[in-house]
């Protein structure tokens, strides 16, 4: 049996990506976004069509995709920031929620989300990670967001409400 399959596409041009940095831990976050944006640049994505926000640290993540979400204006979001262990169990509770939170407005919104927080056990770790973490967020982001059109092109939709609106003016008609 034959059967269709989606390959991937790493083609970023006119896509517009929005990127939200954590500042805590700021050295590592600033590596991810260095390679993130240089990624971003060779994917074709141009850089008028990025919009980077910073935010204190990791749990604030979450609300600021959520706002970038909710505007509508982006194809894709990446979520950049370190969490490195310390003595406390804080680790755990930011890593955790951060994660929670990032996946659930990726869901949410139905938009993708390339969760580019690192967690790691020490500093060493995160700074040998940052690089290629920030390079697989963008890929991720630029692909997901092809993905996605690729999907909503098979069902029709080609990013209109028109039909919605037609259906509402005959139900209204219809009473």
């Amino acid at each position: 049996m034959d059967i269709g399959q989606y390959q991937p596409e790493l083609d970023g041009e006119g896509l517009r990506i929005g990127i939200v940095q954590a500042r805590f831990n700021d050295a590592v976050c600033t590596a991810l976004r260095a390679a993130t944006v240089a990624e971003l640049d060779r994917l074709g994505v141009d850089g008028d069509d990025v919009l980077l926000v910073t935010v204190p640290g990791a749990l604030e993540i979450p609300l600021a995709l959520q706002k970038m979400a909710e505007c509508g204006q982006f194809d894709a979001l990446i979520a950049l920031g370190a969490v490195i262990r310390g003595e406390t169990y804080h680790f755990e509770l930011v890593s955790n929620e951060s994660g929670a939170g990032i996946t659930r407005i990726g869901l949410d919104f139905g938009i993708p989300i390339a969760n580019a927080v690192l967690t790691t056990e020490n500093d060493e770790q995160a700074e040998a990670r940052a690089a290629e973490k920030g390079r697989d967020a963008a890929r991720v982001a630029v692909e997901m967001a092809n993905l996605l059109e690729a999907i909503d092109m098979l069902g029709g939709d080609d990013g209109s409400d028109e039909d919605e609106d037609e259906d509402e003016d005959e139900e209204e008609e219809d009473r």
